[in-house]
């Protein structure tokens, strides 16, 4: 099967590599120009947790295919569709004309509603999936990063169409095991309040990688989630249909605090999902804060914690 990455970043990278070897055909589109400054090749530090608890540690230069153009009449299966949240307007509008006989895997946060999110895709050519995986480019060119045993996807209709099965068994074949999530669209925006609290308190000490170990920081990132949760329900989120995936956020700060701290100093996993975060410049941790809290404004939802940070992400000139 023929399948391209839209960009060459952390989820397009690893997921890219998994499904190769899983014998698929991979290749990356990436911008006019960017394919010469990437190079042929990745250098990968990858902690896989796919057959090992605690991981496989993988290190290796990674060959990569990219190309900086799609025409209409292509003839790839399955486009993978990971981007910033803050990108996928513009992504979807540059794949709609030309989704050939593809389809797209929409792989990754929303925080708009998903079918508004999509703009002119078709919907009945569209996978919703979200990746168990995270790391970072370190200023060396090195991709270090974790990947989980699972996928999560889920459908915004009553059954998975014949594309979304089909998508599932790809990576099903790829030996990830498949976890399904009913209510996709209150799912993807509980993880998007979780990301505000993680990112706000990332964007205070500098980079997420700073809360790696640090329980205060920690403690204060799960506080500003939890003054989300009444934004979400404001836009129509059953959050009594997620009480286990909420558990971190509503349960004692100081406790799940101290355990994730805890968990990214033992756990090389959970250490590395945070430490790999070290750019200061990213632009994706201000656009969640950015938007979580404009989505706040406009229900008329106080969040002081999330406020009180806001000259760390607003925009220049804003405001």
């Amino acid at each position: 099967m023929k399948i391209l990455m839209i960009g060459r970043g952390v989820i397009a990278t690893v997921y890219g590599r998994v499904l190769e070897q899983a014998g698929h055909e991979v290749e990356f589109l990436v911008r006019p120009g960017r394919a010469a400054a990437y190079g042929d090749a990745v250098d990968v530090e990858l902690a896989d947790l796919r057959h090992r608890p605690w991981g496989r540690r993988v290190v290796e230069r990674w060959p990569v295919r990219l190309r900086e153009e799609l025409e209409a009449d292509h003839d790839v299966d399955l486009i993978v569709l990971s981007v910033g949240h803050h990108r996928l307007a513009e992504a979807a509008a540059f794949l709609a004309p030309r989704i050939g006989r593809a389809t797209v895997l929409v792989f990754g946060n929303i925080w708009d509603e998903p079918l508004t999110a999509i703009g002119d895709l078709p919907v009945d050519r569209v996978a919703w999936g979200f990746p168990q995986a995270g790391g970072g480019f370190g200023a060396d060119g090195v991709l270090r990063a974790m990947l989980l045993p699972s996928v999560l996807f889920g459908i915004l209709g009553a059954a998975p169409t014949e594309r979304e099965s089909a998508v599932r068994t790809i990576f099903r074949g790829a030996g990830l095991r498949i976890h399904e999530q009913p209510d996709f669209r209150g799912w993807l925006w509980i993880h998007f309040a979780a990301d505000a609290g993680m990112h706000a308190q990332g964007l205070r000490r500098g980079v997420l990688a700073n809360l790696a170990g640090a329980p205060g920081d920690l403690r204060a990132a799960m506080l500003v989630g939890r003054e989300l949760l009444p934004v979400l329900e404001a836009r129509g989120v059953d959050l009594s249909r997620h009480r286990v995936g909420l558990l971190p956020l509503r349960a004692p700060a100081w406790a799940v605090g101290g355990a994730l701290a805890l968990a990214t100093v033992v756990l090389p996993p959970a250490r590395l999902s945070f430490t790999a975060h070290a750019d200061p410049g990213a632009e994706e941790p201000r656009a969640v804060c950015r938007d979580a809290l404009a989505e706040a404004r406009r229900l008329g939802v106080a969040t002081p914690r999330l406020e009180a940070a806001e000259h760390l992400f607003a925009r220049a000139g804003a405001g």
